[in-house]
């Protein structure tokens, strides 16, 4: 699949999935770094209303762009490079927030354990 996105981020992004994540343990580092990434945001977002050490918290985002990135680099399908900066954010955030809770309860992630590498 190209880079072109004539549908838009999130279809091109939900058509691309299955083929960046076949392998187990990537499978199992984004179901444990993307609730991660959840808990970072909300802990960034509550900070200015709760206690200031919340946003300690936000953690969580670095720590899971890290580790996704460490377990795509062994998936054999390559992800397609980034366009800049304001790409970059839109995929990631696209992709913690909407194409993987999609792919894992639209049965995507247990197909992808079952043929896992």
């Amino acid at each position: 699949m190209t880079a072109d996105r004539p549908h838009g981020l999130l279809a091109w992004q939900h058509d691309l999935y299955p083929g960046n994540h076949t392998r187990r343990s990537t499978l199992v580092l984004h179901i444990l770094s993307v609730p991660l990434f959840w808990l970072g945001c909300v802990s960034l977002l509550a900070a200015p209303f709760t206690s200031p050490l919340c946003a300690l918290g936000g953690l969580g985002l670095p720590l899971a762009l890290v580790a996704q990135g460490r377990a795509h680099k062994g998936e054999p399908v390559a992800p397609i490079p980034f366009r800049g900066p304001g790409d970059f954010v839109a995929r990631f955030f696209a992709e913690q927030w909407i194409t993987f809770p999609r792919f894992l309860f639209g049965g995507g992630f247990a197909r992808a354990w079952r043929d896992a590498k």
